[in-house]
């Protein structure tokens, strides 16, 4: 991306991950162009030497001054990659044709889209059965010692543009690659946080379509501003989920038979109670009306597909007695537990019946 116009105040800090290896493929490019490489390892600190130690590592720093330099210099964003140089500002291109999308799915298909604009020898393709989401590349051309940086840095652009306009960390489900596991693979899980493979047919990215659905939260001054100094965006990590929602619902469905409250269900978020209250309120949710809905689900599933007491039952949602749960669901369907459960379909259980029977359908 167009970037380190701003660079870094010192490009020692933080812990050198960044394998050599990427930096070698940089000086790669420097050779493909018949350009001296010297300019941009003085200005990253990086040693000459450094180069031929397969176990050298940079820091984040390092190897943004490094990409940075070098694309101005060879006046080529993808450093070598493709069959024709994309000048300065091309990637930037591609976040301005996305930035006004409705949606993130709508801001990847652009992306996909506009970049064979750029170049046709490699092709992006977004794929989601709805509930699953695919970006994965189709590599037309031979690229060489360049396959590597090439594909987890274009995968890395894609990533780090998405997370940062919807402004939420995207979990993902699965990274694969197509080259074997590289000496360096423990530096993998820093730049795709979750399952990563290698020796695949693509290179690929999934996670949970629902990221797809979330709107964009960014503008074109907040655009602009990020393009100073974007290429960090190829390494960050968000914290913030926006996706919480959903994943204190899936909390609560397991718990729902415990003491749910807002500190237990925020240490296993890795929140305070206080944040956890604040995100869900900038959702438009709160703690108890997930609750609700969680119990609701789970006393309906129940009283459907068991012959369990009423009184097992609300313990089982998380009521310390059968009143207050007939109570509340009342309130939430407009009858009791027991005259839901007598219109089951080809079903009649007499109280008697009821508090006899047992199930282990949990």
């Amino acid at each position: 991306m167009s970037a380190v116009l701003t660079p870094p105040l010192d490009p020692l800090r933080g812990p050198a991950a960044t394998p050599i290896a990427f930096i070698r493929t940089i000086v790669a490019a420097y050779r493909h162009y018949g350009i001296n490489p010297a300019n941009a390892l003085r200005e990253a600190q990086i040693a000459p030497e450094a180069l031929a130690n397969p176990d050298a590592r940079v820091t984040a720093g390092q190897m943004e001054i490094m990409s940075g330099v070098a694309m101005q210099e060879l006046d080529d964003e993808a450093l070598g990659w493709f069959s024709r140089r994309l000048p300065w500002g091309s990637y930037g291109m591609l976040c301005r044709a996305s930035i006004t999308a409705p949606d993130l799915g709508i801001a990847l298909k652009r992306w996909c889209r506009h970049h064979r604009l750029l170049t046709d020898d490699v092709v992006f393709h977004l794929d989601s059965d709805g509930a699953v989401a695919n970006i994965r590349i189709e590599v037309r051309r031979y690229l060489g010692e360049m396959q590597e940086f090439c594909l987890v840095t274009l995968l890395r652009y894609l990533l780090g543009y998405a997370c940062w306009a919807i402004d939420s960390r995207i979990s993902l489900l699965a990274a694969r690659f197509p080259f074997p596991a590289p000496p360096h693979r423990s530096v993998y899980p820093l730049l795709f946080q979750g399952p990563v493979s290698f020796d695949a047919r693509q290179a690929e990215i999934s996670f949970d379509a629902q990221y797809l659905r979330l709107p964009l939260r960014r503008d074109e001054a907040a655009l602009q501003q990020m393009l100073r100094r974007a290429l960090p965006l190829t390494v960050l990590q968000y914290r913030r989920d926006r996706l919480l929602v959903q994943r204190v619902r899936h909390l609560l469905r397991e718990r729902l038979d415990e003491a749910a409250t807002a500190e237990t269900l925020a240490e296993r978020l890795h929140l305070s109670p206080r944040t956890l209250h604040r995100q869900l309120d900038e959702e438009g949710a709160s703690l108890q009306q997930l609750k609700d809905e969680a119990r609701r689900e789970r006393a309906i599933e129940l009283l459907n597909r068991t012959n369990r007491p009423i009184k097992q039952i609300a313990q089982a949602v998380g009521f310390s007695n059968e009143k207050s749960f007939s109570r509340a669901f009342r309130q939430w369907t407009g009858e009791s537990p027991s005259a839901f459960r007598e219109r089951r379909p080809g079903m009649s259980v007499s109280r008697g019946d009821e508090r006899a029977s047992t199930d282990a359908v949990a």
